[in-house]
């Protein structure tokens, strides 16, 4: 999907958008979701440890291995974890469904016209459409199997609404899918931009500051808080510009850009090793470059916000 900055320079953002409309009234329509689940129309999405199953065609490329209900059958029997995703083009419902434990390595359905494949790694190549889908499939599913239980009683939960609601019978308490709020930002002074690493970073990556919103906190509060504790640098003026959801795990990246009104620099030693200002010769060099070694600077690859926020700055000339 293309986001429209303020300044109207438009980047891409990879995750956002889907190819399903998501028909969230149906999600309490029981009759109807049993009908679907049981219709030889459906298509199913696979997932296998948070990795979809991507059909790999000849003489094209990748694409989301959608699958007929009799594919997954026995996942379904085995009361496998799905999620109603919506309906196509053509009115047909999807699902996304968990074949952890259904489909072993050495499951033949696992093996048939394609396989199971790193959820980043294949995103760039699918298409903004089937990003967006896959990225509501896994990080529904993930949600799933990382909240079983009850957050009050501890008391094991049911799956309800199509998956988009847990039900905790022991002390009637609701649960919904998380979303972790993160903010993500360019800070500029001048001809200069603020970029750090992370002590786990390969060498010669850098990225924008980032960090999660706090309970009782504006998004602007946020950019000049994280700012101020990883690099010692003090921000103002902070812009919105885009957002990206991001599911590994589920969370919301909310593009900002902020201008700086100190320059000197003071690392925290635990989020970053290292912040550094980078003019725009130097960030512009680095992007026409492939990905170098421990004397180059590099940044994250195109599916994540950081990168477009990066070259948007340094075309916004």
């Amino acid at each position: 999907m293309v986001s429209e900055t303020p300044r109207d320079v438009a980047i891409s953002i990879t995750f956002a958008g889907g190819e399903l409309t998501r028909a969230d009234e149906r999600r309490r329509d029981d009759v109807w979701l049993q009908e679907q689940l049981a219709s030889a129309g459906a298509r199913f999405l696979p997932l296998r440890r948070g990795k979809p199953w991507i059909r790999l065609r000849e003489g094209a490329g990748p694409a989301l291995g959608w699958v007929a209900r009799e594919r997954v059958a026995d996942a379904l029997a085995d009361a496998a974890q799905w999620v109603f995703l919506g309906v196509d083009a053509g009115g047909r419902a999807a699902f996304a469904i968990d074949v952890s434990k259904a489909w072993s390595e050495g499951h033949p359905e696992a093996l048939a016209g394609g396989k199971f494949i790193d959820a980043r790694s294949i995103s760039m190549t699918l298409g903004a459409d089937a990003a967006g889908t896959l990225a509501q499939a896994r990080s529904m599913l993930e949600w799933h199997r990382t909240h079983p239980r009850c957050a009050r009683c501890g008391a094991a939960t049911s799956s309800v609404e199509a998956g988009y609601r847990r039900r905790c019978d022991a002390c009637e308490s609701d649960h919904y899918p998380r979303t972790d709020p993160v903010v993500i930002m360019i800070v500029t002074r001048g001809d200069a931009c603020l970029l750090g690493r992370k002590p786990s970073f390969p060498p010669g990556l850098f990225t924008c500051l980032a960090g999660f919103v706090e309970p009782g906190e504006t998004i602007e509060e946020a950019v000049t808080r994280e700012v101020l504790e990883e690099a010692g640098v003090h921000a103002e003026r902070v812009r919105y510009v885009a957002s990206q959801p991001w599911p590994f795990s589920s969370q919301l990246m909310i593009g900002c850009q902020a201008e700086a009104r100190t320059d000197e620099i003071t690392v925290d030693g635990e989020e970053l090793e290292e912040a550094r200002w980078f003019t725009r010769a130097q960030v512009l060099e680095a992007l026409e470059r492939r990905l170098g070694d421990a004397e180059t600077l590099w940044f994250p690859p195109p599916l994540a916000i950081a990168h477009q926020l990066i070259k948007r700055w340094v075309t916004d000339a």
